[in-house]
Order: structure tokens, then C-alpha cells, then sequence
């Protein structure tokens, strides 16, 4: 595929960001025992470690989507890389667990300016029938990411200090910035009024329900602190739905909701990442903690898992070009479900690591072929004049997935072990790991109703907005 200069400048620093987003998520997760060594803690300390930034990240997405249209999106872009960046300088620095989590607060507030946007100048820098390979080949390098983070994470802590894996973002974040500043075409979508009102309904509400999730950890499933977050959580996204109802100028038309298809595919990206982040912070725990391996060997040993995205996703992109997205989810899906059953079936204090290999690679392969087709068929099924709100709505879900999820399984290894000893960990992680499993093929069960529509379908009478010069 031949590419034009800006349509390869565009390609490679959204890539750098889609980088660096995922280093960081995978990069904590592998140092998550060195953390709770340092600053002690409970299980729901490892939980917001995580989920500070995810909540921050969901709670933000839709509205930097809508202020990428309305200020440009290169631009907000580079505020993004920016708040990013000395966000992690900041996390680097944290004397303890509070200062961390508000400092990954912080940094989520950056990625949710990067997240939607690097995904939307991605795609209107190609043709439509071009998106799935390049978004195929930016899984690739996102794939890098997912492959290298465990395992920088786990040579950074063990050969210097777990503050040191947050300055790994600080020169990519700064090159990054000033080469999208010179480098990147401006562009904008329809000009529309800030919907001020109804992002802070969606934001509280995200807040109120990721907060009775995660204290189900500490106080269980029928305390009055988490069924009065829920329903508060309820009662906000309820009163934000119906604003968005009745708003002349919504973030979130619901329309696009109303779409089966683009319905479906994102219930799929929603269980996709909360397998994934799930499974991925249960057995950071289970090589170090139940098997006794250093961070360095955890890290390696999530390769047979995290490698493979780099070697296939721009393979299942290009194929769902093809032959459509859906088959490529449904399998993927499926596989990662068997393959995390796999291990969770085999998990003992004395297992040998030889016997999570196979697993490993099946549960690989299988993501590997969701990643990149998931965000493709969101895009597909709106019109381009929607697709930034519609890349902000996909973003959002995932994220908020990826908090439902860990917080799920950390409820369930809470109310059947502890982090105390191997004996302990044991009884938690295995129907906790079983538990990620049946997200991802629950998420394969949603991918059968998205259809195959391969191309988006404009709008009666839609102009293209065509992206403006940089300005130098």
C-alpha cells in the first residue's frame, strides 16, 4: 500500500501515541507487585493503581472527541501529548499511593484527548476501503506496545525502581508533540456547541459506578456504600440519556445507539478490553506472587500472550477488508475465551509455566484478530460526518470495559482468596481467571449481530470536510 507523506505522518504519530497509551496500562500492571511492596495497600489499592487512569480516560473521551471537532484536532491532539507527558513525569515522582492515583488520574485525562482523536486523524487521512489494513498496521505497532510492556515493565522495576517506568513516556511524549505540531494536517468536524450539561451527567456518573465497583472489593456487594453508588450511578446516566434526548446539539446522539450494528460492536469492544485488562492484571499477580517469578521473567512470560498482535493484526485487518469484520471478532473472541479457560483450569502453586504456552498463543491469536476489526466496524456503520463522536463513544466503552473488568474479577478473587500467600492466591485467581474468560466469549456472542458492512454509509447530502494545512 502507497502512502502519502501526510498520510504517513499521520499513520506513524498516532501510532506513537496509541504506543504509548498501552505501554503505560501494561507497564503499571507488571509492577503492580512492586508497588503494593512500596506503598502497601490492599487489592482495591492494585485496583485504582489501574483504574484511576481508565476512569479518567472513559470519563473524558466523548468530550475531547467534541472539542477536537469544534478547536481542531491536531491541536487538542498535542494538549493531550502534553498533559500526558507531565503527568507521567508526576507519577515518576509520587511519594505515595494517594499522590500516584491522582497523578494517574492526571495522566488518564491526557489519553482521553489522545485516544479518539489519534483514531480519527487516522481515519480521515485514508480512504474508506484503506481504514481496516491501516488501522490493522497501527494495531501492529500498538502490538509492540502490548508485546514490550511487561516486559519493560518488569526489566525497569527489577533492574532500577518501579518510579522509573513512568519517565519511559516522558521524551516519547515531548518528540511526539512537537512532531505532530509540524507534521500533522489540522482538521475539524461539524461545528457544534459544547454540550457542557451533558458531559458532566456522563462524568459523574462514570465516576459514582466505577467507585461501587471497585469498593465492592473492600466492602462487598451489599454495603450501603456501593448499592448507593449504583444507584446514584443509575440515576445520573439516566438523567444524562435523557438530556441527550432533548438537546439541540448532543455529545452523544443517540441515534447512533439506535444503530444495531454499531450497538453490537460496541458491547463487543466494551467485553473485549474488560477480558483483556482482567486477565492481564490476574496473572501479573499469579507468576509473581503464586509461581514465585521475578518481574523481568513475568514479563517474559506474558510474550506467548501480548507478541502476537504485532504478527497478525495487520493480517486480520487487511483480511477484514475482504471478507468483513464480523467473522474475524467472533473467532477471535471465542479463542481468547477458550485459551484464558485454559490456563485457569491449569493454575496451581506448583504448575510449570511449559503447560500455559499453548494457551497462551491460542488466547493470542484470537485477540489479535479483534483488536484491530472491533474499532473498524464502529467506524464502518456511521456516516463520516458522525465519526468523530462515533470513535469517542467506541473509546469510551473499551475504557470503561476495562474498569467493569478488573473490578469484576477482583471482586470475585476477593470473596475466594487473598494475596497473602500462593495457598491463598490460588483459590482467588482461578474462577477470577475463568471470569475474564467469559467476558471474551460473551464479547463473541455480541459480535454475531454487527453485521458486514464494510464501508461507511454518508449521510443524505454529506460534504467530507477536507482536513486544512498545518499553518507553518
Amino acid at each position: 500500500m502507497r502512502l502519502t507523506k501526510s498520510a504517513a505522518w499521520a499513520l506513524a504519530l498516532t501510532s506513537v501515541a496509541f504506543f504509548m497509551t498501552a505501554l503505560d496500562a501494561l507497564v503499571v500492571i507488571t509492577a503492580l507487585p512492586a508497588i503494593h511492596a512500596g506503598l502497601g495497600g490492599s487489592v482495591s489499592t492494585l485496583e485504582w493503581t489501574v483504574n484511576a487512569y481508565t476512569l479518567t480516560l472513559a470519563a473524558g473521551i466523548i468530550t475531547a472527541a467534541a472539542l477536537g471537532d469544534r478547536f481542531g484536532r491536531r491541536r487538542m491532539y498535542v494538549a493531550g501529548l502534553l498533559l500526558f507527558t507531565v503527568a507521567s513525569a508526576a507519577c515518576a515522582l509520587a511519594p505515595d499511593a494517594a499522590l500516584l492515583i491522582a497523578a494517574r488520574s492526571v495522566q488518564g485525562l491526557g489519553a482521553a484527548l489522545i485516544t479518539p482523536l489519534s483514531l480519527t486523524i487516522l481515519a480521515s487521512a485514508f480512504p474508506a476501503e484503506r481504514r481496516g489494513t491501516v488501522v490493522g498496521i497501527q494495531g501492529a505497532i500498538g502490538g509492540l506496545a502490548i508485546a514490550g510492556g511487561p516486559l519493560v515493565g518488569g526489566a525497569v522495576v527489577q533492574g532500577l525502581d518501579w518510579h522509573w517506568i513512568f519517565w519511559l513516556n516522558v521524551p516519547v511524549g515531548l518528540a511526539a508533540a512537537a512532531l505532530a505540531m509540524s507534521r500533522l494536517l489540522e482538521s475539524r468536524g461539524p461545528v457544534a456547541r459544547l454540550d457542557l450539561a451533558g458531559a458532566a451527567l456522563a462524568t459523574t456518573g462514570a465516576v459514582a459506578l466505577a467507585w461501587g465497583l471497585v469498593r465492592t472489593t473492600d466492602v462487598g456487594w451489599g454495603s450501603a456504600q456501593v448499592i448507593g453508588a449504583l444507584i446514584v450511578a443509575a440515576m445520573l446516566i439516566a438523567g444524562f440519556l435523557a438530556w441527550e434526548r432533548r438537546a439541540s446539539e448532543p455529545m452523544l446522539p443517540l441515534r447512533l445507539l439506535r444503530n444495531p450494528a454499531f450497538a453490537a460492536a460496541n458491547a463487543t469492544g466494551f467485553l473485549m478490553f474488560a477480558s483483556i485488562t482482567s486477565a492481564a492484571f490476574l496473572m501479573a499477580q499469579y507468576f509473581q506472587l503464586g509461581l514465585g517469578y521475578s518481574p523481568m521473567a513475568t514479563g517474559l512470560r506474558f510474550l506467548p500472550w501480548t507478541l502476537t498482535p504485532l504478527l497478525i493484526a495487520p493480517a486480520a485487518g487487511a483480511l477484514a477488508d475482504k471478507i468483513g469484520s464480523r467473522p474475524l471478532m467472533v473467532l477471535g473472541l471465542a479463542m481468547q475465551g477458550a485459551g484464558l479457560s485454559w490456563v485457569a483450569l491449569g493454575a496451581t502453586s506448583t504448575a510449570s509455566y511449559g503447560g500455559f504456552v499453548l494457551p497462551l498463543i491460542i488466547a493470542g491469536i484470537g485477540i489479535s484478530m479483534a483488536v484491530p476489526t472491533v474499532p473498524t466496524t464502529a467506524l464502518s456503520t456511521v456516516p463520516s460526518a458522525d465519526m468523530g463522536k462515533a470513535s469517542g463513544v467506541q473509546n469510551t466503552l473499551q475504557r470503561f470495559g476495562s474498569v467493569f473488568g478488573v473490578a469484576i474479577v477482583a471482586a470475585v478473587f476477593s470473596a475466594n482468596g487473598h494475596l497473602g500467600s500462593p495457598a491463598t492466591l490460588i483459590p482467588g485467581f482461578r474462577p477470577a481467571l475463568a471470569a475474564a474468560a467469559g467476558m471474551s466469549a460473551a464479547g463473541a456472542l455480541t459480535a454475531l449481530f454487527t453485521g458486514t458492512r464494510r464501508s461507511p454509509m454518508p449521510a443524505a447530502g454529506e460534504q467530507v470536510r477536507v482536513p486544512v494545512s498545518p499553518g507553518r
